[in-house]
């Protein structure tokens, strides 16, 4: 069986569809319909809850640290060992005054934050993390950045962003939650600490290993078992393809997995660590990456999203691959019979075929050194600017030595069936020297590396034609030039769009 605990309400669940989200059990099984699906794919932000999960603080004791996240992403057997919070605990008066509620709700009242209401739960709560987390006002970029998984039809955010700040003008509320976590973690059943934590539903169950040997115990197994971690493509795949796997492996309590160690620059990211654990580490030595990180999904999705399952889903426009790729990052994976180790740029074969064994799991994540002369940009095109898919992901490093280029790598996401490198645009920039016209003539080989396809986002003109120009505009930006005036330019202008979540 699981056991988390609900609002104040300790819950033990063993007969459940392993398949089943927190968002569909909160609502059909406890009735707690404060918490709403609106899209059920991680864009809306309206089923939006705190999870609360115990950590180790710098002085070595635990602390429990809330954070929000997707409901209808996250499946219920990875609840195990965690507080989930819903709006019904913000406020738990049955009729409470304007003066009963908690600021962050009595604030989007009195600044009327809400119209029709459907959003207002997942707003609410992802207020009530800003509000926890910083005990001051953290400014207005903080609070875009935080409500950024939050959509709204209505209001057109300006109240909702003036009752964030309102919020901290009342007397501070401290918030209960941590002292009810920690007396359930204390009562926690754990007479079978070697037990894996799991579901059933007749033949189909789900489990949560515990630590890696028991994950790749289970893999052997079950060698066909459908992996999940954060679960935010896989909650997907089970709610709109109507996918019913047999056996469900969450790695996202494997401890060795969960994981962030510093090497001397080289970073070892566990494979299940979420990217809000670790994107501060790897923006301190690759600063670019920014670009992307901060644009992959929300807040929420990036709370419980992971380098190992944005691997290990396959997609060719997943935005960490072509990073990692260029990086020459590499990929540890695990069996019971041993690790392997393999260069991201392998592991990828064609459309979601990749070359991970069924006995297999994504452990580690090995991203080397930044070597003094780099020089590395990140560039993703999308129709909208946070939240979305890309059309088209290039990233490029190469390192410089007394004006000639060298050790060219180009990784590119949406121009073909696969995260891919461009070889022919490496081979036209290595031993070349540093200057704009250089990366000119490389984007001319875009076409040789890559036949894109057209589809709902662009066409293959448009990845082509937005490809060249992203080559050229990098070639400016690590020459340091400015575009000139004559008519020779293109119109190339250097505008990057600035948004005040980033």
């Amino acid at each position: 069986m699981i056991q988390f605990l609900l609002n104040d309400t300790p819950i033990e669940v063993q007969e459940c569809s392993p398949s089943l989200t927190i968002l569909d059990w909160l609502r059909t099984k406890k009735g707690k319909v404060g918490t709403k699906e609106g899209c059920a794919t991680g864009d809306c932000g309206a089923c939006t809850i705190l999870v609360g999960e115990e950590k180790t603080n710098s002085n070595g004791n635990p602390v429990w640290h809330y954070q929000t996240m997707n409901s209808c992403l996250l499946l219920l057997g990875n609840a195990h060992a965690k507080h989930i919070v819903t709006v019904e605990a913000v406020t738990t008066g049955l009729y409470p005054t304007l003066d009963d509620l908690h600021p962050v709700q009595r604030a989007l009242v009195e600044c009327h934050g809400s119209q029709c209401g459907f959003c207002t739960p997942g707003i609410i709560m992802s207020m009530l993390a800003l509000y926890i987390n910083h005990p001051s006002y953290p400014g207005k970029k903080a609070a875009i950045h935080a409500l950024g998984g939050n959509l709204c039809r209505c209001t057109g955010y300006s109240p909702i962003l003036l009752a964030v700040e309102k919020a901290y003008s009342y007397e501070r509320k401290n918030e209960p939650y941590s002292a009810m976590a920690a007396q359930f973690k204390a009562s926690l059943n754990t007479q079978h600490d070697d037990d894996v934590p799991y579901l059933k539903d007749g033949p189909r169950k789900f489990y949560s290993p515990q630590n890696a040997k028991q994950l790749v115990e289970l893999k052997a197994l079950y060698p066909h078992a459908h992996l999940v971690a954060g679960g935010t493509d896989f909650a997907i795949e089970l709610s709109q393809n109507m996918l019913l796997p047999d056996v469900i492996i969450s790695l996202s309590q494997a401890k060795e997995l969960c994981t962030l160690s510093d090497n001397n620059g080289e970073l070892h990211i566990g494979a299940a660590l979420p990217y809000s654990q670790f994107v501060d580490a790897f923006y301190n030595y690759y600063p670019e990456s920014k670009e992307l990180f901060e644009r992959l999904g929300s807040n929420q999705v990036r709370n419980s999203g992971t380098l190992g399952g944005s691997i290990g889903n396959a997609s060719p426009i997943g935005d960490p691959a072509p990073l990692l790729i260029a990086l020459n990052a590499t990929l540890d994976l695990s069996s019971a019979a041993g690790t392997r180790t393999i260069n991201v740029a392998d592991y990828f074969v064609d459309y979601k075929k990749t070359v991970i064994k069924s006995d297999e799991v994504i452990s580690k994540i090995t991203v080397p050194k930044r070597p003094d002369s780099l020089k590395l940009a990140c560039h993703k095109i999308s129709k909208r600017f946070e939240d979305d898919i890309s059309t088209v992901c290039l990233v490029l490093a190469i390192e410089q030595t007394q004006g000639l280029m060298s050790n060219a790598r180009c990784a590119m996401g949406g121009m073909a069936a696969i995260p891919k490198r461009a070889t022919h645009i490496e081979q036209k920039l290595n031993a070349q020297p540093l200057q704009v016209s250089t990366f000119i003539d490389a984007a001319s080989a875009i076409n040789d590396d890559f036949a894109p396809m057209s589809d709902v986002r662009s066409s293959a003109h448009y990845r082509t034609t937005v490809s060249k120009n992203l080559l050229q505009r990098i070639g400016i930006e690590f020459c340091g030039a400015q575009p000139s005036s004559n008519k020779n330019n293109n119109n190339i202008a250097i505008t990057r769009i600035s948004h005040a979540s980033l």
